[in-house]
Order: C-alpha cells, then sequence, then structure tokens
C-alpha cells in the first residue's frame, strides 16, 4: 500500500479511498472543493495568468491559494493538442499541491454552431454537429447516443471529464433564449433523447472512459415570464398558469434512469406553486424535497453560474442571480444553497467567504464532507486519480477525425426540415444561383454564381431568427423578444421571391414568425446547426433531409402572447405544427 498517500491503492474500494483521503485533508482544502468556475487557456497551450474579460485569476491563484479542484475551460483553442498540452500542464500543477488532487475539467457544448460563452462553444477543433434541437428534429436515439459517444471520445482526448449538458428543458415558451440546446417541446420525446444523450457521454455506467453528465435546469428551465432568461434580473420569474409543473420534471425522470452522474437547478423562481419563490439553486423545497428526497437523486448539485457574487461580464456588471434572496449578503447566499442541498458553487471562486462561514459555526466541518464525500467519489470513479494525464500527441488524431466530422455532417443534413417547398427544387447542379449567407466558394460548387436575383435560375437566402437587441454584449448571446422578423427583412425576401423562385433557410434557435416568408411562395427550410454545403446537399437532392419541427411554429406574436408558457404547444392555430415536414419531391409530398 501507499503510505504517503494510501487513497491512490487501486486495490481499495472507492468509499475507503474518499475517507483516506477526506481525514487527511484541511477545511481549506474541503472547501475549494466546493467552487467550479471558469477558466481559461494560456497562449500556446500554457497556464494562464488571468482574463480580463470575465475577470479571471492567474491558474496559479485558483490552485495553489484558493485549492481549487474544478473548472469549466471558457473559449476555444486552435487545436485539440494545445488544449491536451494545457490540460497536463494543469494536472502537473495540482499534483505538485500537498495532497495532489487531480483537476476536473468540463465544458459546455463544443460541437455545435453556436458561441454564446454563457451556454454553448464554437465547435473549433471538434467535430461540428446541429444542436441538440437538431438532433431532436432527427428523433433518431441511436443518433443521439452516437453523437455522445463521439463527444466523449473527442472530450477525453484533451481532458474534459464532465459536459455541463443536456439541457432537457421544455421549449414551452418559444420567445424563450435557451431552447437551442434544448429537445424541444415535446416531454416524451426529449427524455427519450436525454437519456440516450447521457448514455453516449457515460456509457451504461459511469467509469475511467465516461465523460460525467450534468443535465440541466432542474426542475425545468422553460416556463419563464414572457420568455425572458433569467441570466438577467428582468427574466427571474417562471409561472405556471397551465399547471404543468409536473409534466416539466418528466425528462429529468428519464435522466435519473440512465444514470446522470450530476444535476444543475436553474436560476429562475417558481412563482404560484407549492415550493418556496425562490431561485431553484437556493430552493430546499425543490433541491431537497423534489431532488434528494423525492427522486432519490445522489449524485452532484452544481448551482448554475454565479448565485452568490456580482461579476463583472464583458464589460457591464451583473448582480449575482440570488433570485428571491436579493437581501441575503453573499455569506448568507452561500449558507442557503448548502442548506437547500447542493453541492458545488458553479461559477463562484469566492473560498473565503464559505471558509467564514465554517469558522464562525454557520456550516460545520460535518456538512463540508457530505459533498466533499461526493465531489472525491467521482473523481475516483472517473479513475483521475489513477492516471490525470492524456496523450497530447494523439489528440489531433482524434478530435475532429475524418471519420467523426463525416458523422457530424451526416447528422447537419439528416436534421433540415423542410418546411414549404416548391418545383424548383431539388434542384440540378449547374444552375445560375443567387445566394446571400451563403460563401460564394461552396456555392460554386453547386452553380454558377450571379450577383444580382434577376440573373438568376435560383435564389437561396439563409436567415436568422429575429430577436431584440438588448443593452450589453452579454445580453445579446441570449435571442430574446419579438418572434417577428423585421419590416425590411420580409420585404427584401418578397422582393426576391417576386424575381426569381426563392428558397428560404431560417436557423430557427427560437421558432419565429415565418407566415409573411410562407406567402411570398418561396421555399423555407430551417435548420439549428448546418453548414452552407449540408443545405445544398438537401436542396439539390443529394441528401434527404430528415428533419421534423421539434416544436409548434407560432402563427402570431398574438398567440404567443396569449399562449400559456408552462403548457406544450399552446399557441392557437400554430402555422406549423410538432413533427411537420415536407418532401422536396414537390409541394403537395407531405408525409
Amino acid at each position: 500500500m501507499t503510505t504517503e498517500r494510501p487513497w491512490l491503492e487501486t486495490s481499495l474500494p472507492i468509499a475507503e479511498r474518499v475517507e483516506l483521503l477526506l481525514s487527511q485533508m484541511t477545511v481549506a482544502e474541503k472547501a475549494g472543493l466546493f467552487f467550479q468556475t471558469m477558466i481559461t487557456i494560456g497562449p500556446g497551450g500554457e497556464l494562464s495568468s488571468g482574463d480580463s474579460a470575465f475577470g479571471l485569476p492567474s491558474t496559479d491563484e485558483y490552485v495553489n491559494e484558493r485549492h481549487m479542484t474544478h473548472f469549466n475551460l471558457l473559449g476555444a483553442a486552435p487545436s485539440a493538442g494545445e488544449i491536451a498540452r494545457w490540460h497536463n500542464r494543469l494536472q502537473e500543477l495540482a499534483a505538485s499541491t500537498r495532497l495532489g488532487i487531480p483537476v476536473t475539467i468540463s465544458t459546455d457544448p463544443r460541437n455545435s454552431f453556436s458561441d454564446n460563452p454563457g451556454a454553448a462553444m464554437l465547435a473549433g477543433p471538434f467535430s461540428e454537429w446541429p444542436d441538440a434541437l437538431g438532433l431532436a428534429a432527427t428523433r433518431d436515439e441511436d443518433l443521439v447516443r452516437r453523437f455522445g459517444d463521439i463527444a466523449r471520445r473527442e472530450y477525453l482526448s484533451v481532458g474534459i471529464r464532465v459536459a455541463l449538458h443536456p439541457q432537457v428543458d421544455l421549449a414551452t415558451e418559444p420567445r424563450w433564449a435557451r431552447q437551442l440546446q434544448t429537445f424541444g417541446e415535446d416531454a416524451e420525446l426529449s427524455g427519450r433523447l436525454g437519456a440516450a444523450y447521457i448514455r453516449g457521454f457515460q456509457g451504461d455506467e459511469l467509469g475511467p472512459h465516461s465523460v460525467a453528465t450534468m443535465v440541466k435546469h432542474f426542475p425545468g428551465g422553460g416556463p419563464q415570464q414572457d420568455g425572458e432568461d433569467p441570466h438577467f434580473a428582468y427574466g427571474r420569474e417562471q409561472v405556471y398558469p397551465g399547471g404543468a409543473f409536473e409534466l416539466h420534471l418528466e425528462p429529468f425522470a428519464a435522466a435519473f434512469e440512465a444514470g446522470v452522474s450530476q444535476v444543475m437547478p436553474y436560476y429562475g423562481m417558481p412563482m404560484g406553486t407549492e415550493y418556496e419563490e425562490v431561485g431553484f439553486g437556493f430552493n430546499k423545497s425543490v433541491l431537497t424535497g423534489l431532488l434528494r428526497e423525492r427522486f432519490g437523486f445522489e449524485g452532484i448539485v452544481c448551482t448554475d453560474w454565479g448565485l452568490v457574487t456580482d461579476s463583472d461580464i464583458m464589460g457591464t456588471e451583473f448582480p449575482a442571480r440570488a433570485w428571491g434572496v436579493e437581501h441575503l449578503t453573499p455569506a448568507e447566499r452561500m449558507a442557503r444553497i448548502l442548506d437547500a442541498g447542493a453541492d458545488q458553487f458553479g461559477g463562484e471562486r469566492c473560498t473565503e467567504i464559505l471558509l467564514q462561514l465554517v469558522a464562525d459555526g454557520v456550516v460545520s466541518e460535518e456538512r463540508l464532507d457530505v459533498s466533499a464525500r461526493r465531489l472525491l467519489r467521482e473523481k475516483f470513479v472517473l479513475g483521475l486519480f489513477d492516471d490525470p494525464y492524456v496523450d497530447a500527441d494523439a489528440a489531433d488524431a482524434i478530435a475532429g477525425s475524418v471519420e467523426f466530422r463525416a458523422a457530424g455532417d451526416a447528422a447537419q443534413r439528416a436534421s433540415i426540415t423542410v418546411l414549404q417547398t416548391s418545383d424548383a427544387l431539388p434542384f440540378a447542379r449547374g444552375i445560375r444561383l443567387y445566394v446571400e449567407g451563403v460563401d460564394a466558394d461552396v456555392a460554386a460548387r453547386y452553380g454558377e454564381v450571379v450577383s444580382s436575383p434577376v440573373g438568376a435560375d435560383l435564389a437561396v437566402l439563409r436567415l436568422q431568427a429575429p430577436y431584440e437587441e438588448r443593452g450589453s454584449a452579454f445580453e445579446n448571446h441570449f435571442h430574446a423578444g419579438s418572434l417577428d422578423f423585421p419590416v425590411d427583412v420580409l420585404e427584401h425576401v418578397a422582393q426576391v421571391a417576386a424575381s426569381v423562385p426563392t428558397v428560404v433557410d431560417v436557423y430557427l434557435d427560437r421558432p419565429a414568425i415565418l407566415g409573411p416568408i410562407v406567402e411570398t411562395g418561396a421555399a423555407v427550410v430551417a435548420n439549428w446547426g448546418a453548414s452552407a454545403a449540408a443545405l445544398l446537399d438537401v436542396l439539390t437532392g443529394v441528401a434527404r433531409a430528415e428533419g421534423r419541427l421539434p416544436f409548434d411554429i407560432p402563427r402570431s406574436m398574438a398567440a404567443v402572447e396569449a399562449s400559456r408558457p408552462d403548457v406544450p404547444f399552446d399557441t392557437a392555430d400554430p402555422l406549423f405544427r410538432f413533427g411537420h415536414r415536407v418532401e422536396l419531391s414537390g409541394p403537395d409530398a407531405r408525409v
């Protein structure tokens, strides 16, 4: 047996190894386990000296001064090898500490077209897939599990061991900003695909070859008042006028059955229910009563980011998301989170507050031990104590491999959803194409690119679902507000469609009001992350669009405003129903 660090003895049961290590830890070392926050990669894969955009300190301060061992990797890197080399340097730093507790690296989704520092990252060196709404459009559990398995192997190659996803919230409020990473509006579909996603990342049980998953946002973040997002004070309330609170739990029940390792509660505060009207991270009736006791969840509960302290994000000061308990001090908020039943403070690094709570007798060391056991156990189960390093030389060959990229490309094509077609589709290669939002070099592989709709045989316009501009750069990453296209956009589409057969492809991160575009007679296509080549392959008939709508498309904003935020499929007389698709062989070939 290893006498200096007996918890490294692999022949011992994990529970015993945890207790051996826990018995040697100081209060400060235990406290460090409770904090998981953003970390960045330094130039050339070196350890970071800090990040001014998000106010982050140096990596050395994190590890040596604050004893932190859980980090959420922020931003991208030019190569998987660079991430892997950075990861190994970070593990070497952790190994040099008194107890040598390895670091656990987590990440928001990294395999899609999204670029939101509060929700998802561009794929960069990893394979590129449609976002979760696009996976939902395929309806294919096997494909979703295969995605999870491929992303697992890519994450493992660079040292990422926790996925801060899947997001199984139901997209019941059409204006809500966070729909793109959900599986849509239907509870049964969200549960099935969420479970497949978890099994792809974790396998049949958590182990050394797994990436642990953190399902979110318990108990369901969709029913937002006016669709506003609770990252911000104006979106703090979740409302249930339809009495559908229980429906939003169904996908989480499927996640628990699949063995999900971790849970993230949402920022929002439930209004008019049997539960406390405070943010879910502070909510003992939800985290202990509902999650721990009713569902019997024994894994890690990590709050969403920034519940305790205010923060400067991209040049704007934002208050802590302490909804319902804004009047409490940071120390009082922290104590309440622990009393509610959470194990980690997401997006926080204020270890000194927790240490003072223990010194003052507000939080007992025994309470620290309850969560510390869960957090240490997962590190042991993932094999981090046995071998925390990765093969940096192999990372570039694994992440973004030809096989993995081909699978992602195929999923992009399959997820595309044709909502309305025309006799101009599929189109023959070599015709004159007018394009907007499509790289001209890509379009040139399919036809002769012309500069005006007047000289074209077909126009292809790619649009982003509309949203309202807000007051800061960070807020504008969360698309919110009206779903109506601006008048000038609609006039432009109508003008092009009047002169040439037109295809309008819309990136539907939210269910836009498409009626005015449909009325122009244009073919209308939806995507949730698809390259120009994927789209043009579908429009030429080289690939078959198999996607079906993962939510209803409302007929008007009046219908959206009259609908109940917690009830799925509640807008009156939707333009297109959940599951809608048409074939490209003609406008009447509906399936």
